[in-house]
């Protein structure tokens, strides 16, 4: 039975911990700036910066692999703008231009690497997570710990300081120009954080899996809330439950499950991390997919009731010239005999906007009035709508013709505010362009 080992599986643990943190800090504002490919191009791209320090230095230290990704996470970035400013190429274009051919090259050099040392493209590619505690001496913090741990404290002192100038570049680079802030300046100084990370998160996740960490976790809290100051420690968090889920999972989730397999932890952490993004996708309060839907079908039902409050207001308007009152096919032919329809009419029925009236005579139909709460309302949207005939017909000289359907479009979006001002413009008129009378205000 797996037993957790805090000495291996907690650091492991910590490793994925500060590497997803210290990869959803700077994913933010990438994600805002609509710039996650750039992302992914950083995260290959660096694989030449590597092998070429490798390669003049003969060693794996920290010092010239960060030194060879920043320059290469640089120079990423300058050649992007380059092709894309200079050679009229569309900028996500000009991203995989640019790091599929540095990838390319940074295998062949990474290849040739290897011919003399030691150095496996999987771990680079794939990551040694599960490793990382087997390679320090007893006692000893394994080197990957220290190095995430730096990078991360840099990048919180990085989003602290430079909070304010990374917001307003994220979201207006012209108005940062104005305000004295060098967008240029903020924006090649992401990079480099974005590819001093990478860097450090390549022994623990790899280049591939990186990326997951980069731009998932912020995007899943993007969907969660449209408020920075909420989204980024909110992006930490779900980027630490991936971490902390994954080992977890990785240790007693064959247990749990009863079946004999083995699972890499960055993987795991990877998979996690796109299924709290498919779970915010669908059921994130404002911009899920559930949720959009109930906003949409709820606005549409109020369209419906409004338009069936509408119809009833004009037919008792010209009751008297009706040989019938209104009954419920009326109504739904009126409107369209839909389900949503024949919903709308039954709220309206609950919230007593709507009464229905015993036949005058037997064997006839019910028939349909508003009752003194539903011809409140109505007269409202029906004095929005004749007030927009006429401020139409007022300025842009339409036919009479062409007035009423889009009148009965935006009657729906008119607010008191909004009715007060097209009577003031319109002179307190009592009529509209069609000669019928425009309802007083009843305010609710």
């Amino acid at each position: 039975m797996n037993e957790w080992n805090w000495a291996g599986d907690g650091t492991v643990m910590l490793v994925g911990l500060l590497s997803a943190c210290a990869c959803a800090l700077p994913g933010n504002y990438l994600v805002l700036r609509k710039m996650s490919l750039m992302g992914d191009a950083i995260s290959h791209a660096v694989l030449p910066g590597l092998a070429v320090a490798f390669l003049v230095s003969h060693s794996r230290e920290a010092v010239p692999m960060f030194i060879g990704a920043v320059a290469a996470g640089g120079l990423t970035a300058l050649l992007t703008q380059a092709v894309h400013r200079f050679g009229k190429v569309e900028e996500g274009a000009a991203m995989g231009v640019i790091f599929s051919i540095l990838f390319a090259a940074g295998l062949i050099l990474i290849r040739q690497a290897t011919d003399h040392v030691d150095l496996d493209p999987g771990c680079v590619l794939y990551g040694n997570i599960e490793n990382i505690a087997l390679v320090a001496r007893i006692g000893e913090t394994p080197a990957a710990v220290i190095n995430l741990a730096i990078v991360f404290v840099l990048n919180v002192l990085f989003v602290a300081l430079f909070y304010k100038e990374l917001k307003i570049c994220a979201f207006d680079p012209a108005l940062a120009t104005t305000l004295g802030i060098n967008a240029n300046v903020m924006h090649y100084a992401l990079m480099i954080i974005v590819a001093v990370t990478t860097v450090a998160s390549f022994e623990a996740v790899g280049s591939i899996l990186v990326i997951a960490m980069l731009i998932v976790p912020p995007v899943t809290a993007h969907l969660l809330t449209d408020r920075l100051w909420v989204m980024i420690p909110l992006s930490l968090l779900i980027a630490a439950a991936t971490a902390v889920l994954g080992r977890v999972l990785v240790v007693f989730g064959p247990v749990w499950a009863g079946v004999e397999v083995s699972a890499n932890t960055a993987a795991l952490m990877a998979v996690l991390a796109g299924l709290f993004l498919f779970v915010a996708l669908f059921f994130a309060p404002e911009h899920g997919l559930i949720s959009r839907s109930y906003h949409r079908l709820a606005l549409s039902l109020q369209i419906i009731r409004e338009d069936i409050l509408g119809l009833l207001y004009r037919w008792q308007e010209l009751d008297v010239r009706r040989t019938r009152p209104a009954h419920r096919d009326d109504v739904l032919t009126a409107v369209g005999n839909t389900l949503i329809s024949r919903w709308a009419l039954r709220s309206l029925l609950r919230r007593r906007q709507v009464q229905i009236e015993p036949p005058t005579k037997p064997g006839d139909e019910p028939q349909f009035r508003l009752s003194e709460k539903g011809l409140s309302a109505a007269s409202r949207l029906v004095r929005a709508h004749r007030l927009w005939e006429a401020y139409l017909e007022k300025h842009f000289n339409l036919p009479l013709d062409h007035l009423h359907m889009p009148a009965e479009r935006v009657e729906h979006y008119i607010t008191p505010q909004m009715r007060d001002d097209l009577e003031a413009d319109l002179v307190e008129p009592s009529r509209d362009p069609h000669g019928r009378e425009i309802p007083e205000e009843d305010r609710p």
